[in-house]
């Protein structure tokens, strides 16, 4: 498609306003800070990681870290790849390239690490309703087509398994010494 939009993604972005109300625009802005500027790049899976090896996990802390590492690349190589034009009126400052999204991804990516590490219906519930508001805050913002936030979930969500796949026994070993421990 040569980097177009779909027609769901303009039909969607013709539902949201160019100008947000206040409340959309703040909900937005908190969550592009939160997901996609250092602080979601870089402090989020390096505090999980420090909280994970305070739980005496570090299996699980490199796994949160792997993934986040390679869902980042896969984004930005996937980027430089596609190199889709971003949407009219933008309300924030980006990279290049518009798809996949890169805030999206890292959303799922957490998501699916906090799942794998933790799962209990709370944590699924919790990961999927963060990442759909990521997914809407790209939106919002006119960051993204809706389509490249589908893409950025994608991404997050297949970069967690894959990488789950690698950790798998040593995940499940950690597991273990954690339930001996706490008996």
């Amino acid at each position: 498609r040569s980097g177009q939009p779909f027609a769901i993604d303009r039909g969607w972005n013709d539902l949201l306003p160019a100008e947000p109300v206040p409340v959309s625009l703040v909900f937005g802005l908190v969550m592009n800070r939160v997901g996609g500027t250092w602080v979601g790049v870089f402090a989020i899976p390096i505090a999980g990681a420090v909280a994970l090896m305070i739980l005496r996990r570090p299996w699980a802390a490199g796994y949160f870290v792997v993934a986040s590492a390679v869902s980042a690349l896969v984004v930005q190589l996937i980027k430089g790849i596609v190199d889709r034009a971003r949407p009219e009126g933008v309300l924030v400052v980006t990279d290049a390239g518009s798809y996949p999204s890169g805030h999206t991804a890292n959303a799922a990516t957490i998501a699916v690490v906090a799942v794998v590490l933790f799962p209990r219906l709370r944590v699924v519930a919790a990961g999927a309703l963060w990442t759909l508001l990521m997914a809407l805050s790209r939106t919002v913002l006119h960051a993204h087509w809706v389509s490249d936030t589908v893409g950025g979930i994608l991404i997050g969500v297949g970069v967690g398994l894959v990488v789950a796949a690698m950790f798998t026994e040593q995940l499940e070993r950690e597991r273990g010494a954690v339930r001996r421990r706490r008996d």
